[in-house]
């Protein structure tokens, strides 16, 4: 007799009775500013492709190429038979663009955090100290260690300082935080942690998923406070700011061999396939190759940011192109996102259990490829929206 599962349909129904469970809406066209969702024409404010590299001639013929001469797959995990030269070539234009020593490919972000970070402490004797917002990854990372663990309140960088003051006997101490923050759009003040890590001998690991191609002039948030070498893991990854798939660790080449040898998440997982690697690596080119890309998405950002302050939106700690208009309710937040839906833009509500019950918003992310009339269109239609809610 089959197991009664009935306590997922019971989980599910509550889910809805809350207007909590997950609807993605369904692409039909590429990922790009202007895109078509269940056929509709809209314009794109809910992707992490800051870039707009998904469709860049380069990154598709890569694509192309790549697999007429190894194929679709890879054949094997990357410790076996599932290394291939463009593996490897892709890892090393990394290194160069990010102006390390080494970098290793991961399967996604997701897989480098909760790969990596288990190989980094052992038990109570050693402490990983997490920023109180850091992403689920590095959470879920966390939890698979045996590590003693701290939280401190987020960017705060003299409570991080007394954390590591009072585990000052603690043999191993890991300090992790995001780099660019998912849900707010703020910056980690990465200087100062790196700073207080070296007074106090500790690790330093940094998730910069959505600084990369975004900060540094495309580097990341290291190169943005001029910290390479000072940094000890850096991971990122290339579903982003790059528009292809993937996961990666920057650093020193003794950190790759630790994490090439140790990493079950890299040991254990398929390899990248060979169109993928040729992407990624055609993607870092295409970013030293055309800065101006980098340049359109803060034009995009800045403008976009002001424009809807001086509506009167509150868009939160946002320093970067994740730009949240905070709503307070999810309520209000949900009925934004679907009016802005029925207007042609796809954007996100953000609710409780994401955020806390009173930080409810929509968040829109810029790219690249949006035009000056992409964004006044969609400004013109947050004015209206916003004040037929009494958001301003």
């Amino acid at each position: 007799m089959a197991a009664d599962l009935s306590w997922m349909s019971k989980r599910l129904e509550q889910l809805k009775a809350e207007d909590l469970d997950w609807n993605p809406p369904i692409l039909e066209s590429a990922s790009s500013a202007r895109c078509k969702v269940e056929g509709k024409d809209m314009i794109m404010l809910s992707a992490n492709n800051y870039l707009n590299l998904t469709t860049h001639p380069r990154v598709v013929e890569a694509v192309l190429d790549a697999t007429r001469k190894y194929g679709a797959g890879s054949g094997s995990v990357r410790a076996i038979a599932g290394t291939l030269d463009i593996h490897l070539e892709a890892e090393k234009k990394a290194a160069e663009f990010k102006e390390v020593e080494a970098s290793l490919i991961y399967s996604t972000g997701y897989t480098a955090n909760v790969g990596l970070i288990p190989t980094l402490v052992r038990g109570k004797e050693d402490i990983i100290i997490s920023d109180e917002l850091n992403h689920g990854s590095i959470i879920d990372g966390v939890r698979l260690t045996k590590a003693s663990r701290a939280v401190y309140p987020h960017n705060d960088v003299k409570a991080l300082e007394r954390i590591l003051i009072d585990n000052k006997d603690a043999e191993r101490k890991l300090i992790i935080t995001d780099g660019v923050f998912s849900m707010d759009g703020d910056i980690a003040p990465l200087d100062q942690i790196t700073d207080v890590a070296e007074e106090y001998g500790a690790m330093v690991m940094v998730d910069d998923c959505h600084g990369e191609g975004v900060l540094g002039g495309g580097k990341g948030i290291v190169a943005h406070f001029g910290l390479q070498g000072r940094v000890d893991f850096e991971v990122g990854s290339y579903s982003k700011a790059m528009g292809v798939q993937g996961g990666i660790l920057a650093g020193s080449e003794l950190v790759r061999s630790h994490a090439l040898n140790h990493s079950r998440s890299w040991l254990l997982s398929g390899s990248q396939p060979p169109g993928v690697a040729a992407a990624q690596k055609a993607a870092v080119e295409v970013l030293m190759d055309e800065p101006e890309h980098v340049n359109r998405l803060w034009e995009n950002t800045n403008y976009f940011r002001k424009e809807l302050q001086s509506l009167g939106f509150d868009t939160g700690r946002s320093e970067t192109p994740i730009i949240p208009i905070m709503c307070g309710e999810s309520k209000i937040a949900k009925q934004l996102s679907s009016m802005l839906g029925k207007s042609g833009i796809l954007v996100g509500a953000i609710v409780f259990p994401m955020v806390s019950r009173d930080k409810a918003r929509v968040r829109t992310q810029m790219s690249s490829g949006l035009s000056r009339e992409d964004l006044d269109t969609v400004i013109a239609e947050f004015e209206r929206c916003g004040k037929e809610l009494g958001l301003i």
